[in-house]
């Protein structure tokens, strides 16, 4: 046995048969066209491209910032990570990826798609309110704290209701 029939004998055999495909580029083409429509979706310009799929129940979905103009803000990420926020795997939303990708996050325009449980999200949203709550007493403390005759006339607009402010006529 000479040594290029060494080499035909020691290869194996092709294991995918020839397609259609490889024959005709228009049946590759269409079939192409089918794999991408069903990734993109609707070509409707007002699609959200930032609508998070539903998360699974007791678990929470947002999109975070990773990049600013290309740039990844570490540190950002790292409070993120150290207050429960991780990475939405991408195995459990395969439609907002590409079929051949490989990524471990479902990232959009420098923003990530990550979850954190839903217990955490309240506890965190309740502690926000309270802050804001306590600055607006603050702040109030301080307007009513004033010394005699001063911002008497301001007293009377603070308003904690929600309404259409007047347009004053001039």
């Amino acid at each position: 046995m000479n040594v290029s029939e060494k080499l035909n004998a020691s290869k194996r055999p092709d294991m995918r048969p020839e397609s259609p495909v490889a024959e005709d580029p228009r049946i590759a083409a269409r079939l192409r066209a089918e794999q991408i429509r069903g990734h993109i979706g609707n070509l409707d310009e007002g699609t959200d491209e930032f609508r998070a799929p539903p998360a699974p129940p007791g678990w929470e979905y947002e999109w975070k910032t990773k990049k600013v103009m290309n740039q990844e803000n570490h540190s950002y990420m790292t409070e993120l990570f150290r207050t429960g926020w991780a990475y939405v795997p991408t195995s459990r939303h395969p439609e907002m990826m590409p079929a051949e990708g490989k990524e471990s996050a479902i990232e959009r325009k420098g923003m990530v798609l990550m979850e954190r449980p839903k217990e955490i999200n309240d506890e965190v949203r309740a502690i926000e309110l309270n802050k804001a709550r306590s600055q607006v007493r603050h702040k109030e403390a301080q307007l009513s704290g004033t010394p005699e005759g001063q911002m008497d006339r301001t007293l009377s607009k603070v308003s904690k209701k929600y309404e259409p402010m007047p347009i004053p006529n001039e």
